[in-house]
């Protein structure tokens, strides 16, 4: 998914612990690789159809951490 600022961001579902896993790749190249916190059920399954800028929102919070 590409944002409106032409990062890319490559999002992976872990549904047993519910959790996302965040591949950034910014415009100059560089990468970045978050995890969310656990979600509750429908936190969860909300964000499984969030776009490219709704995680780029998300990574604004204090709710990952970087891996």
């Amino acid at each position: 998914m590409k944002t409106i600022t032409g990062e890319t961001i490559e999002v992976k579902a872990n549904k047993s612990k519910r959790t996302f896993t965040i591949r950034k790749t910014h415009s100059d190249g560089s990468k970045t690789k978050y995890r969310t916190n656990p979600m509750n059920k429908e936190e969860f399954e909300s964000a499984e159809y969030w776009t490219a800028n709704d995680w780029n929102q998300f990574l604004k919070t204090d709710e990952y951490y970087i891996v």
